[in-house]
C-alpha cells in the first residue's frame, strides 16, 4: 500500500489487544500492526455490508409480506412458549 495513501492515526488499546497484534505480527500472519488494524476493519465492513444486506433483503420483504397479511403474525406469547419448550426438551436430553 502506497505511503501517499495512507491517513496515520494513534488509537490506544487495551494490553490484551495489543499483545493479540504482537502475536499475529510475531507469527507472520501479518508484517506489521497497520496490516492486522487495516485486517480487522476490512471484517468490520464486510459484516456491516452482510447486516445491510440481511436488513435490505430480508428483513424488509418480512415486514411488508406481514404488513400486507397480518394474519401471518405469530402472538409473542405462543413464539414465547415454543422457545420454553424446546429449551426445556434440551435440559432435560442433557440432563
Amino acid at each position: 500500500m502506497s505511503t501517499s495513501l495512507c491517513e496515520k492515526r494513534t488509537v490506544s488499546l487495551p494490553a490484551e489487544q495489543g499483545r493479540y497484534i504482537d502475536r499475529l505480527v510475531g507469527s507472520g500472519a501479518f508484517a506489521s500492526a497497520s496490516e492486522v488494524v487495516r485486517a480487522g476493519l476490512r471484517a468490520l465492513e464486510e459484516r456491516d455490508a452482510a447486516v445491510e444486506r440481511w436488513l435490505r433483503e430480508d428483513v424488509v420483504a418480512a415486514y411488508d409480506a406481514l404488513k400486507a397479511d397480518p394474519s401471518r403474525a405469530i402472538p409473542a406469547s405462543a413464539a414465547f412458549a415454543t422457545v420454553r419448550a424446546r429449551h426445556q426438551g434440551r435440559k432435560t436430553r442433557k440432563a
